[in-house]
């Protein structure tokens, strides 16, 4: 049986609302981690693309048919990793509001920048 405070009687584990708080900033802080490394991965890419097509970075001759593009692997990357952002950006969203239903704190004391997954 629980008590006041969400605490087990009877000397069986239990986990406080302290505790529950800090599990969930734990997890808010952790998915935004991941969007900001997924938006970094993106953004090396797009770095890396320009770098390839920009003029000058290949050697060109005129006798000279460059057949091989390598944008296409980078593409797929791009797409796999917008997927990915979408989705923790939408798991995020689910935490916080889950949040705002449980407790009635607010969503927008997370950064919405976290939500945001830039598109290649």
């Amino acid at each position: 049986m629980q008590n006041a405070q969400g605490s087990l009687q009877g000397g069986g584990i239990a986990i406080e609302p302290d505790d529950r708080n800090d599990a969930y900033r734990s997890v808010v802080s952790d998915v935004i981690s991941l969007i900001e490394h997924v938006q970094a991965s993106l953004r090396l890419i797009e770095q890396e693309i320009a770098r390839e097509t920009a003029p000058g970075s290949q050697e060109t001759s005129a006798n000279i048919i460059v057949l091989d593009d390598v944008t296409p692997p980078y593409v797929r990357a791009t797409a796999a990793l917008n997927a990915c952002g979408a989705n923790l950006a939408i798991a995020l969203q689910c935490l916080l509001d889950s949040k705002t239903t449980e407790h009635g704190t607010p969503a927008s004391a997370w950064s919405p920048q976290a939500l945001s997954v830039p598109s290649a």
